[in-house]
């Protein structure tokens, strides 16, 4: 036997116990090359072989494994995943997901960073150039108004993590950040918290915006004002954060709770408390969202929102394979919004307001 001949019996095997590519090829009328070629989603077939075939797959109730579709030459899927995002501990969590998913989707993944206009121009036309089959993007850059108008000149699928208002044809996986930072919210106004400060978040992130909007529903619904002086500005970063809790603390009448829009910032709002002795969460409740690593490595740990962001950028892959796939077989990929469940974590860097 040939070892071309031994190599094509094995890509023919299928599962075991079950119909393998040389069934489906009698039952079509088809050779095995053509039932892989429609298999892997190839375009150079007929629509009426096309459809000939995947009658014949679901008649034998077909399900090649990924060794079988590997040996019988399957494309190669190559990805990129785009990220800006300033903070450590975020982009960790980021990154297993995407890597662990790429990995069981048998994708070739490639990370670059973008931190600048030029920056991201340059990697488009890398990109382009280098045959990319789909972008990741997480936020910023998923709401970059350059991106949007150069992904406009490509047909490259692209899914964006995190990202509220995903622009022209992005795909996009996020949480509900409204109800989530409304969550954290209530949980102050009932250990009995009025005066609340809040960090907000990088400003060109419209999940800084939409949490910023949870924090003031849920002010309201508890028939308090939101006094401007206690929601100053934030980037997302530990040094904003520095920054943040020194203009809030530095009020003649502070704050008895403050809510930061991630967990570096609320990391860094327990640093100042700490530098003024000030007891958390006895003098001061603080609060942060993400659920990063960074919640549990300080003290006391952190009460948060917890992001499942490995699982937004697992699922960012598994939409993006899907609608290469499709890209492939000839049909106009679709345009998706997964939305998944968020959840309040409480642990010890809360209390109710000190007495008077």
């Amino acid at each position: 036997m040939k070892i071309g001949d031994d190599i094509n019996q094995k890509s023919q095997r299928g599962h075991q116990g079950g119909a393998t590519i040389a069934d489906v090829a009698r039952e079509s009328g088809f050779s095995p090359m053509t039932v892989s070629r429609v298999i892997n989603g190839e375009k150079n077939v007929k629509d009426s072989t096309r459809e000939a075939v995947l009658a014949a797959l679901k008649k034998l109730q077909y399900s090649p494994n990924l060794a079988a579709r590997s040996l019988a030459g399957a494309e190669p899927i190559r990805i990129v995943m785009l990220y800006g995002n300033p903070s450590v501990a975020y982009l960790s969590r980021l990154l297993v997901g995407t890597l662990e998913q790429a990995r069981k989707s048998h994708v070739q993944l490639i990370i670059e960073q973008c931190d600048s206009e030029k920056g991201i121009r340059d990697v488009f036309n890398d990109l382009v150039e280098g045959a990319v089959d789909g972008i990741i993007l997480s936020a910023p850059l998923s709401d970059s108004a350059t991106v949007q108008e150069l992904l406009e000149k490509t047909d490259i699928p692209c899914v964006a993590v995190n990202s509220w208002s995903p622009l022209g044809k992005m795909s996009v996986v996020h949480i509900d950040d409204v109800e989530a930072a409304a969550t954290m919210t209530r949980h102050l106004t009932s250990l009995g918290h009025k005066r609340i400060g809040f960090v907000k978040g990088n400003p060109e992130h419209n999940a800084s915006l939409q949490r910023l909007k949870g924090f003031e529903v849920a002010m309201a619904e508890a028939g308090l004002p939101v006094d401007p002086a206690l929601v100053v500005d934030g980037l997302f970063t530990y040094r904003s954060g520095l920054q943040a809790a020194e203009q809030l603390l530095d009020l003649p009448d502070p704050p008895s709770a403050i809510f930061a829009s991630n967990d570096d910032m609320a990391a860094a709002v327990i640093t100042v408390a700490h530098r003024r002795h000030l007891d958390v969460p006895r003098d001061l409740t603080v609060c942060g969202f993400d659920d990063t690593d960074f919640a549990l490595s300080i003290w006391p740990e952190l009460t948060t929102i917890h992001q499942p962001i490995a699982e937004m950028s697992r699922a960012a892959v598994e939409i993006l394979v899907e609608r290469i796939r499709e890209k492939r077989s000839g049909r106009t990929p679709k345009r998706e919004q997964r939305l998944l469940d968020f959840t309040f974590v409480r642990r010890e860097s809360d209390g109710a307001p000190p007495s008077k």
